[in-house]
């Protein structure tokens, strides 16, 4: 089991980690932006179901494959990028919503918004399609644990809660405060646009790095 002050110390560096500027609170403040505070929690959930892929990797001794093959972390990191594309793709090519966003929901058909499934789907295959989430999940989460104290796997499983749970506060507070953004973009066709090409750019930058990134 875990001690306490163990549990403490990985819980506030887990804030902090996701405080920092990264691929996953970008994704959520761009959806939030887009389609308004209840998006961009969907879309937390997402990337947080995605973690729980990554840590049942790393707890099963899987996460290794992608540090010890180029090739399985290149063509997940490949695959990655793709859909960014694909989302870039898709912000693009959206013209203005015939229907506004309001008290941080999108509603009604004929709107850009894509629903909350697939908001919850696009988080989740975000962060699965990102090799680079596994290594560090495979570098942070065993520092923390200790072989003496019981199973190094359960151990694993609680601090990948740990850092779930830190997620989830950290991007629902991005959410509730850029999500209100979506609110005044949508009242014109052109904020609305306009949000959905610097949505399109994130995305590019977003896959660039990913694909220019090492392991």
């Amino acid at each position: 089991m875990l001690t306490p002050d163990a549990m403490m110390a990985f819980f506030a560096a887990a804030l902090l980690l996701g405080i920092a500027p990264g691929p996953d609170n970008i994704f959520v403040l761009t959806q939030s932006a887009l389609f308004g505070v209840g998006a961009g929690i969907i879309t937390t959930l997402g990337l947080v179901t995605g973690l729980c892929v990554h840590t049942t990797a790393v707890a099963l001794g899987v996460a290794a494959i992608f540090q010890t093959s180029a090739l399985a972390f290149t063509l997940l990191k490949a695959a990655g990028a793709g859909y960014l594309l694909w989302l870039a793709w898709l912000s693009f090519r959206a013209g203005a919503s015939t229907t506004d966003v309001a008290d941080g929901a999108a509603s009604s058909t004929g709107s850009n918004f894509p629903g909350y499934m697939t908001l919850y789907r696009r988080g989740i295959v975000m962060n699965v399609t990102n090799p680079k989430v596994s290594l560090f999940f495979l570098a942070f989460l065993p520092q923390f644990c200790d072989p003496a104290r019981g199973s190094v796997a359960l151990q694993v499983l609680s601090l990948g809660g740990l850092f779930m749970l830190a997620t989830i506060v950290v991007f629902c507070t991005v959410a509730a405060l850029v999500g209100r953004l979506a609110v005044l973009f949508n009242r014109s066709k052109r904020g609305q646009i306009m949000m959905q090409r610097v949505a399109g750019c994130v995305f590019v930058g977003l896959a660039s790095a990913l694909l220019l990134s090492g392991r």
